[in-house]
């Protein structure tokens, strides 16, 4: 009778240890997840500040070109100081992105990422 009685908790410790595990493996995948899409995200924040700094020179475009390549990059800009300027000074275009994430366990959350792209006009006749 003792016994029986050992062999139930054994497979009381396996199936709680499995729960351990099996949680343990559900948040790493959470947090895979979650640090692929803020990689995501900068590399779409990157894209969409330089994609726009060079138009900032020639076009009212810039802000329609960012928002274009944040959204080929599965991004959605949220702000993008990119405002025409035909003169010859340097200017910094600043982007910021959001993109959601669907998580397994954790609630769905988004990772955001901002980027600066230098243009300098003068580097144009070189």
């Amino acid at each position: 009778m003792n016994r029986l009685r050992e062999r139930g908790s054994v497979v009381l410790l396996v199936l709680a240890l499995a729960a351990v595990f099996v949680g343990a493996a559900l948040l790493t995948v959470d947090v895979t997840l979650f640090l692929a899409g803020r990689a995501q995200a900068q590399v779409a924040a990157d894209a969409a500040a330089l994609a726009a700094a060079p138009l900032t020179f020639s076009s009212d475009d810039a802000l329609e070109a960012a928002a274009s390549i944040a959204a080929a990059n599965g991004a959605r800009l949220t702000r993008c100081d990119c405002d025409r300027n035909a003169t010859w000074a340097r200017r910094t275009v600043v982007t910021t992105v959001e993109i959601p994430l669907r998580l397994t366990v954790l609630p769905d959350i988004s990772a955001s990422a901002t980027a600066r792209a230098t243009f300098d006009p003068t580097r144009l006749h070189r």
